[in-house]
């Protein structure tokens, strides 16, 4: 029998559990998702979310409340009589009164191997700490931030040179084929948790602005790491003198290299950056108001390239 379903969810790393709980025929009798941005230089436009699109495109009706801890939301949703909700990156809090309202509770599907990297932002910290592995968990919710019981797990290794973008790619298809399983088993009442371990937990806090800042002084392997896990957004970057003033460049891709120097020197052939301990090469690199290109390609337009970076 098809479960009565509420999702919740807002970017593209959502949208494949959502279509795949359409796939698996399960009644989706609400959609929750975060409300429209404004758009355009001006802001008089507005941009739904991926989740949103969706949604609307299967006839599922969308709701935007900017909190669920008001009664009358709180009401709104119990009123919908799920048997499950389903949260996939939805971006607000949810109260007691409304993880206990569907029957079977509120699941999670959670982008890391908890309990490392609860909280906003798994995909990237794992990266940044240069993790060997990480995957997706379905989890029951709980009031405390990602500390629910598991009951299924998708693991994956990390390789070297790996993007949180990449990365993202890869958990999102593999997370919504866990989060269907999981609701067959539950169908079924097969769907079994285990607590998550004391030990081990980490923080995934949202990533800051002040972090994107490349710091050459670090060892390698650290600013290579803060690398891809900011790419592609919002992107590690670095400020250079090219003849035209201080410009601002990101790195979207790059890889550990033999080199030394002072950190921010840069071998101008090969683009080969010194850091605190060890280099790194640039291999992909976009200049503010540019588009992404080669790291070839940006040095030939460079008539003068600077003898370090800051």
């Amino acid at each position: 029998m098809a479960l009565r379903i509420v999702f919740m969810g807002t970017p593209d790393f959502s949208v494949p559990t959502l279509e795949a709980i359409l796939k698996a025929g399960h009644e989706v009798v609400a959609c929750y998702t975060r409300a429209p941005k404004a758009a355009g230089r001006r802001g008089l436009s507005l941009t739904k979310s991926p989740v949103h699109e969706l949604a609307e495109a299967h006839g599922i009706p969308v709701f935007t409340p900017r909190t669920l801890r008001d009664e009358d939301e709180i009401a709104r949703f119990a009123g919908r009589h799920a048997d499950v909700g389903v949260v996939v990156a939805y971006g607000l809090i949810l109260p007691k009164a409304v993880l206990d309202a569907p029957r079977y509770g509120c699941l999670n599907l959670h982008g890391s191997l908890l309990p490392r990297w609860r909280g906003a932002a798994p995909i990237q910290r794992a990266i940044m700490a240069g993790d060997s592995h990480t995957g997706v968990m379905v989890m029951r919710m709980e009031e405390g931030l990602d500390t629910g019981p598991v009951a299924m797990t998708y693991r994956t290794p990390i390789s070297a040179d790996m993007t949180a973008g990449e990365l993202h790619d890869e958990l999102s298809p593999a997370g919504a084929a866990l989060a269907a399983q999981a609701l067959s088993a539950l169908e079924k009442g097969e769907l079994v948790f285990a607590p998550q371990p004391a030990e081990g937990v980490v923080y995934a806090h949202k990533i800051e602005k002040a972090e994107a800042r490349i710091d050459w002084s670090a060892p390698a392997a650290s600013v290579h790491n803060r690398i891809r896990g900011l790419s592609p957004f919002p992107g590690a970057w670095f400020e250079a003198d090219f003849g035209r003033g201080v410009e601002r460049v990101k790195v979207l891709r790059a890889t550990l290299a033999q080199g030394s120097g002072a950190p921010g020197s840069v071998s101008a052939d090969k683009l080969v950056v010194a850091c605190g301990e060890g280099a790194i090469a640039l291999l992909n690199v976009q200049r503010a108001g540019g588009k992404a290109v080669s790291a070839a390609e940006f040095a030939r337009g460079i008539a003068n390239m600077p003898a370090s970076f800051s």
